[in-house]
């Protein structure tokens, strides 16, 4: 496979892992698909740095873009656009690590609700076992419905979708630099004129 066309499947597939990120983050501020535990600052504390919206959507949307333009042919399809595609490949990175730390950190800490003694915190943090093993523990939260669920449910997919990420745009790192190396072979694929 070729740089240009290896750049082009990175790209387009970054797009929805961006789009899955930013979906899940904004979700999170609605816990119990209700607005007023964020109006009454009633919601998760990792919710709050936005990993999905900053880490795994813009800063792995914009090098997404970037990539994608690489892989086609134009003014970004040679050696110095696979230069460049390394480069924003590394942004993409800090994004993707950025929204895997903050989710990880989501899961570990486990979500701020109600509490059955009638106050809110997050019961889960700063345990000596995992509450993710224990499921019995989750009638702890009484308020929102179902939050334990909620935040395991979107913080896995934002770990899910970050790990694929980093994945991808590790590969772009060395695919930018086989291409800023050899060419993009764009060239090479229209034949003699």
């Amino acid at each position: 496979m070729c740089t240009g066309k290896c750049a082009l499947c990175v790209g387009g597939s970054l797009y929805p892992l961006a789009l899955i990120s930013i979906i899940c983050n904004i979700i999170l501020f609605f816990p119990g698909w209700d607005v007023k535990y964020s109006q009454n600052g009633h919601i998760t504390e990792e919710v709050k740095y936005m990993g999905g919206l900053i880490g795994g959507g813009a800063m792995v949307l914009i090098p997404a873009l970037h990539i994608h333009l690489t892989g086609k042919q134009g003014c970004c399809g040679n050696r110095c656009g696979m230069f460049l595609s390394i480069l924003f490949a590394v942004v993409g990175v800090a994004g993707a690590l950025y929204s895997f730390i903050v989710a990880l950190l989501g899961l570990v800490n486990g979500p701020h609700c109600n509490q059955m003694s009638d106050s809110w915190g997050t019961p889960f943090k700063n345990r000596n076992e995992s509450y993710l093993k224990h499921r019995d523990l989750w009638v702890i939260c009484t308020e929102p419905t179902n939050v334990v669920e909620f935040n395991v449910g979107l913080f896995s997919t934002l770990l899910v979708a970050s790990s694929l990420q980093l994945i991808l745009c590790a590969v772009q790192m060395i695919n930018g630099l086989f291409g800023c190396l050899c060419g993009t072979c764009r060239n090479k694929e229209k034949g003699p004129l």
